[in-house]
């Protein structure tokens, strides 16, 4: 039976580049509209930048252009990154839209309508130069139980301790480091502690859909208890009221009948998700509201991070259920990306960006197949490491997927032009590859890719293992002399061989788009993109192999995670970078290292090895990016300056335990030089520098 469905993603923050944590919830996505769509049902797959709020607001201001103007700049480059890796939204819209304000705007007089809209007057910080009421991201100070220096307004990032702004000790803010005041305000707030909330949320966490799924993960059905507490066990629900007010300055929507009022962001960021989906309708000629009628029978599905499941978990399904609108279907949640085990550090040398990766040529197809492999269906991290991503590409994708279709295709097109032929039941190679496609299709569907892509692969590896049996290439010798039985032998073999792989190619479909259409245009001669069914249907011819996926060279890692520049450059030309505090300085432990040994290392065009001595009782390792200005043997027994507090960073050939300090011109074409810097004699390994 055909299913409508309407999937979004969650809504990156419109000031700035998206990173990889953004790639791979769009990824993933994407593989589940596309599957879902080879099974012929209707998806509807839109995005929208979240624009509003006092960051961009903040950010725009200092680099004196409107936020408007700073939202169109990052806007402008999404398309390179959605193309890039193949994620095919069908509209792409922004919460600072007509859409969105009319519908954020009804949402908000039809909850204030139904009683669920009130106003308190509350004390906050003010910053008085800035002229404006600070979030509690914009204020810092000393941390009331541990005492640490320079916290910000919610929580402590030294001890954990989670409390209100007003109880930091010497607050400021952090905009014009100002003490901030406090002063009354009224705000609006959305009263989710309400009992016919918490009755709708009690059903609504704990049901399923239309489809019989249950909507939310056991993981985050848990965490929702919490929030909710027992519900019919006997328990008390611990929801708060949500402030849903700022006050101007701010970079949002008005509320209605309320001068100075603008919705916080989180109001209206998830209505752009509707908003986004109402543009899309009204450029297709589509009923918006029919579309999304409550009660009907489309789907409303969001692939969300664990980090934002409170909002979508319980306020966004509350607001759509008493303003009179459709409530989700679904919440698919994931977990984090990390890097080797690491948390995402650009600093750390642990940062993936999407757009390096896309730059120094390394294939989209690799990423996407990868993070396919490592997904399931539950709320875990995913874990991107350097050396298992080759195994994984070159083993699977090469060694076993694309090696069918070279060796088998070769035989085909030399000895019979391209026709195949099949010998014996022919039925239960259909019944076979339905089996096994079917498996695959369900899998993807319960979001299970990381199985659905081990069940790819064990095919694979049944396919390779009957031709390997079969030895087709012993079958060839002679051929031209052979008897019709030997040839057609030979050609069976073969045919069931790409009758796979062309199976294969569309289970992986969803996986590897561009690969798959040109398997299917250019090797089988397909018009068309593959559906599920296509897996079972054999193929009656092949053309000339041609390349299809090259193998991840190891160097390509190094470029990824060694960024372009390992020390920022000296001036020469480049402007000074902005202005810091003694406080951010002190930060940086500069100390005195001795070079005692150096190597190059294998595989790398720029790093050399060094061993350091920094009168510590040990040696540290250290990678650096200046092969190609220094032989070892001149830095042998000089000394250097290291930053020394510098997290420890995994790289392909070891760890980095800090980073050396060097010059550069900032154009290469003046000076293409690196210089280490070496203190003045009298120096010790060791000493402080400051």
């Amino acid at each position: 039976m055909s299913r409508t469905i309407f999937v979004t993603t969650a809504l990156p923050y419109a000031n700035g580049s998206f990173h990889i944590g953004h790639i791979m919830e769009y990824i993933q996505a994407d593989i589940w509209v596309r599957s879902m769509r080879m099974s012929g049902h209707t998806v509807h797959f839109v995005g929208a930048d979240d624009a509003h709020g006092a960051p961009i607001m903040l950010k725009a201001e200092s680099e004196g252009i409107t936020p408007q103007a700073l939202v169109a700049r990052y806007a402008s480059e999404r398309p390179q990154y959605l193309n890039g890796f193949h994620i095919a939204f069908d509209h792409w819209h922004s919460t600072d839209s007509a859409e969105n304000v009319a519908l954020s705007q009804d949402i908000y007089r039809r909850l204030k309508a139904a009683g669920f809209i009130e106003t308190r007057t509350i004390e906050q910080f003010y910053d008085p130069v800035k002229g404006m009421f600070l979030p509690d991201r914009y204020i810092k100070g000393e941390c009331p139980r541990c005492h640490a220096k320079d916290q910000y307004g919610d929580s402590c990032e030294s001890c954990g301790a989670v409390y209100s702004p007003t109880e930091l000790i010497e607050p400021y803010s952090t905009l014009t480091k100002a003490r901030p005041v406090l002063k009354s305000s009224e705000h609006f707030f959305f009263k989710l502690s309400d009992p016919r909330c918490v009755e709708f949320l009690q059903e609504w966490t704990t049901g399923s859909n239309a489809s019989g799924a249950k909507r939310l993960q056991p993981e985050v059905l848990a965490k929702t208890r919490e929030w909710l507490g027992a519900g019919a066990d006997g328990g008390e629900a611990n929801l708060a009221d949500w402030d849903i007010s700022r006050d101007e300055p701010y970079f949002g929507i008005p509320i209605p009948d309320a001068p100075g009022k603008y919705f916080y962001v989180w109001l209206d960021a998830p209505v752009g998700y509707l908003a986004s989906l109402k543009a899309y309708c009204d450029k297709q000629g589509m009923d918006f509201d029919a579309l999304l009628a409550p009660g009907g029978s489309t789907e409303q599905v969001h692939f969300i991070g664990k980090d934002i499941v409170y909002f979508h978990a319980l306020f966004w399904p509350a607001m759509l259920k008493f303003s009179g609108r459709k409530t989700p279907d679904a919440l698919h949640v994931h977990g984090f990306i990390t890097v080797s085990g690491e948390k995402m550090s650009k600093s750390r040398g642990t940062g993936i960006s999407p757009l390096r990766y896309l730059e120094i040529g390394m294939n989209a197809e690799w990423l996407r197949y990868y993070i396919a492999a490592k997904l399931n269906s539950h709320v875990e991290d995913l874990d991107f490491n350097p050396e298992d991503f080759i195994a994984r590409v070159n083993s699977d994708l090469i060694g076993k997927y694309v090696n069918i279709a070279s060796r088998a295709a070769n035989f085909i097109s030399k000895h019979f032009d391209g026709k195949l032929a099949y010998l014996g039941d022919t039925e239960a190679l259909q019944e076979q590859l339905a089996q096994v496609a079917e498996k695959v299709r369900a899998d993807f569907e319960l979001r299970e890719y990381g199985r659905a892509i081990r069940g790819i692969m064990a095919h694979a590896d049944h396919i390779n293992q009957a031709f390997d049996a079969a030895q087709p290439w012993v079958m060839a010798k002679g051929i031209a002399s052979a008897g019709e039985e030997q040839k057609a032998a030979l050609q069976n073999v073969c045919s069931r061989a790409l009758a796979g792989f062309k199976a294969l190619s569309v289970m992986l479909a969803p996986v590897l788009p561009a690969l798959a259409a040109r398997v299917a245009q250019e090797l089988f001669g397909a018009a068309q993109g593959y559906m599920w069914a296509d897996a079972a249907r054999l193929p009656t011819e092949v053309a000339p192999f041609k390349h299809l996926m090259q193998r991840v060279d190891p160097k390509m890692l190094d470029e990824l995670f060694e960024p372009p520049a390992e020390v920022p450059p000296a001036p020469g030309g480049c402007p000074i970078a902005e202005t810091i505090d003694i406080k951010d300085f002190a930060k940086v432990d500069l100390r005195i290292a001795r070079i005692v040994a150096c190597e190059e290392v294998e595989g790398s065009d720029k790093l050399l090895r060094l061993i350091l001595d920094l009168d510590e009782g040990r040696h540290r390792q250290v990678f650096s990016g200046i092969k190609s200005s220094y032989k070892p043997a001149d830095l042998v027994g000089k000394l250097t300056v290291l930053v020394a507090n510098l997290a420890p960073r995994k790289m392909r050939f070891g760890v980095s335990e800090g980073m050396v300090l060097s010059a550069s011109h900032n154009d290469a074409s003046v000076d293409p030089g690196l210089y280490v810097l070496e203190p003045w004699p009298g120096a010790r390994p060791g000493m402080r520098i400051g």
